[in-house]
């Protein structure tokens, strides 16, 4: 049967050394960095830029919950492609599986992958408040 899922949204971005610890590796945290950008243009693709988001409709993006797998060290110089797909999407928050890979000539390495959970709150109050329907809408 084949795979009904979407193909993964698709952000690449190089690894500077502001984003490295002493070693020249990685710095763990720095995953959540690189997802965070990849969903911020994952939802520009789709149309929606945070800053569009928080003026026209009054709604911003939260995380909520996060859990992530380290399973290799990215270094300074590398290229990296980090992936968004959705996997739930209720009223007021979706869950995202997010995966880093290394991209080089002749290979690719799965570096890191998690759930992120982000919730939609009023950018004004922070009260929980409903995902706008445009945008439930445009999800794949």
């Amino acid at each position: 049967m084949p795979d009904e899922s979407p193909t993964p949204f698709r952000f690449t971005l190089r690894v500077y050394w502001e984003d490295t610890d002493a070693g020249g590796v990685v710095f763990y945290a720095n995953y959540l960095k690189f997802f965070e950008r990849a969903r911020t243009e994952w939802l520009r693709s789709l149309g929606f830029g945070q800053e569009h988001l928080r003026t026209d409709t009054g709604a911003i993006f939260v995380v909520a919950d996060t859990a992530v797998r380290y399973l290799s060290p990215a270094r300074l110089d590398d290229l990296l492609e980090v992936t968004v797909q959705p996997q739930e999407v209720g009223r007021v928050s979706m869950s995202l599986d997010q995966q880093a890979w290394r991209s080089a000539p002749g290979e690719r390495v799965l570096l890191a992958e998690g759930r992120i959970r982000i919730g939609c709150v009023d950018s004004g109050t922070f009260k929980t408040r409903r995902i706008p329907n445009e945008l439930l809408h445009a999800l794949p």
